[in-house]
């Protein structure tokens, strides 16, 4: 893993321990954030921790389907790339412990530098906060 991307993870994790309990926005924010660098990074057991045990995408797949989706992924392409286009957060007004995501995302796969696989979704995120942490509970794209 190259130097810079190393110290940024690092600086996300410290900001959202420090900031996970005196600003869930920000925390949600760091949480968004830090599942897009664990996919880019190829970090299957970081991506695993991002997700809630009741996880469900599409109302059908579950958080083994996370992990087996992502392990493929991960073999099959070299270099992963997640681009979000217009990413928008929030807390659910009613419900503190509920945040939401949506962005427009770019997918992309390569061996080297040319994308080989590229995918566009419109994908909506919900959030359940637990002891202070944001994990992903649902997902769904289009």
């Amino acid at each position: 893993m190259p130097l810079w991307k190393l110290a940024a993870t690092a600086v996300a994790l410290v900001l959202l321990a420090g900031c996970g309990r005196d600003d869930p926005q920000a925390a949600l924010d760091i949480a968004a954030q830090s599942l897009q660098d664990s996919i880019e990074n190829k970090d299957a057991g970081e991506l695993i921790a991002r997700i809630h045990p009741e996880f469900s995408a599409n109302q059908h797949l579950n958080r083994d389907w996370v992990r087996r989706t992502a392990g493929l992924m991960f073999l099959r392409h070299e270099n992963v790339r997640v681009i979000a286009l217009n990413r928008h957060s929030w807390i659910d007004p009613n419900y503190s412990n509920k945040g939401y995501s949506e962005a427009q995302v770019a997918l992309t796969g390569a061996e080297r530098w040319l994308p080989q696989r590229v995918g566009h979704y419109q994908v909506r995120l919900e959030w359940w906060r637990e002891d202070g942490e944001w994990l992903l509970a649902r997902l769904h794209w289009e």
